[in-house]
């Protein structure tokens, strides 16, 4: 009994040694993935295949014959072109209230959006910005292209 009490001490506390990785909450879900595109996370990058958990402060990015689709936990709907670079940097949902608050950088490329239950219950909590400028939401669907974007 003593020796299996030692063992989940271990664990735990290996657990909590990798809790920063964990910090991060998740946005959302790849739901489609074509040609060449990314997941930048952590300095690291990974395949953005259907399925893979999409997190706060992650970057897709996606090449010349690239494309993915993402679906956020409050059913917004992300689709990014050729030559994108999207980053997720703020979202936070409550399922039961639908309150958050969503900010996501369209830094370079295409991005067409179908916002979701936080911008139908709260739109002044959701925005889109490029290098030049903040798009306000209002429970809409639309299409935003940065032509010459930063690639960072």
């Amino acid at each position: 009994m003593i020796k299996s009490h030692r063992v989940t001490a271990f664990m735990l506390a290996g657990m909590a040694f990798c809790y920063p990785a964990w910090a991060a909450e998740v946005a959302g879900m790849i739901k489609t993935s074509s040609g060449q595109a990314v997941i930048e996370r952590n300095g690291e990058k990974l395949a953005a295949t259907v399925g893979t958990r999409v997190l706060v402060a992650d970057k897709l990015r996606t090449g010349g014959d690239g494309a993915v689709g993402v679906t956020l936990r409050d059913n917004t709907r992300l689709s990014a072109g050729p030559n994108s670079l999207i980053v997720i940097e703020k979202f936070a949902f409550n399922s039961s209230t639908h309150d958050g608050n969503m900010s996501v950088g369209v830094r370079k490329g295409t991005l067409s959006v179908a916002t979701g239950k936080i911008a139908k219950r709260t739109p002044e909590s959701v925005d889109f910005h490029t290098p030049t400028s903040v798009l306000g939401v209002r429970g809409t669907e639309f299409i935003v292209e940065v032509e010459n974007g930063r690639d960072d």
